[in-house]
């Protein structure tokens, strides 16, 4: 982490550290959730195959969180992007927290007028101090024809804090200026990364500020 210059979060007494070291064991133990073990089953990989490292990342505490298809995988259409975005951390996005994000596809051509296709009803936002977040990563997160991402857990350091979201005031809302500011630059950045690595991709990201940061993406499946 200091070689990275990734700021620890609050004190370095024992207690932090056991934080961090009980949040690490629980990403690895996601491996054994029932849904992870079923879904190798139903493709049949071996699931002593599997084998799972634990990323480190300093939370971003978002205003809000996306992610993006590079081809919308409701069409298939492979010049159409699509995206859904929450209001704090993607959790309540990827996570089986009830609700609708808001969503929305832009055409790789168009990018800047982006379509809104669903508005969001999520009545539960998450919020966190600064904090960092420990995430799996495994050889079976991209195999062609196994999408073991979102299987396995990430897990803060800290307690994420739940808040009630009003929709209808937000400026995601509210606002046109600003969602159509906030929408394009999603688009924007999916367009780039999908040039990058020459395939589609599945991308999430969070919004500080204004200020957009892709937390990781990968091929998508």
């Amino acid at each position: 982490m200091q070689n990275a210059k990734m700021p620890w979060p609050g004190d370095e007494g024992e207690k932090r550290w056991q934080q961090a070291w009980m949040a690490i064991k629980e990403v690895w133990a996601s491996k054994w959730n029932e849904r992870a073990y079923f879904s190798a089953r139903k493709v049949k990989i071996e699931h002593n195959d599997l084998c799972m490292a634990v990323l480190v990342q300093e939370i971003i505490n978002a205003d809000y969180a996306f992610v993006i298809h590079t081809t919308n995988p409701l069409s298939g259409n492979t010049s159409e992007i699509y995206a859904e975005i929450v209001k704090g951390l993607g959790e309540t996005l990827v996570g089986a927290y009830p609700g609708r994000a808001m969503s929305f596809v832009t055409n790789k051509s168009a990018l800047q007028s982006p379509k809104i296709v669903g508005y969001p009803s999520k009545k539960v936002g998450l919020f966190i101090k600064q904090s960092i977040i420990f995430r799996s990563d495994s050889n079976g997160e991209d195999l062609e024809g196994y999408a073991g991402a979102g299987l396995y857990d990430s897990v803060p350091m800290d307690q994420e804090e739940k808040r009630l979201i009003d929709y209808s005031t937000d400026k995601l809302i509210a606002d046109r200026d600003f969602q159509y500011s906030i929408l394009s630059k999603i688009g924007t950045a999916g367009n780039v990364i999908e040039k990058l690595y020459k395939r589609a991709q599945d991308i999430e990201g969070v919004i500080k500020d204004g200020e957009l940061y892709i937390v990781q993406t990968r091929p998508q499946m």
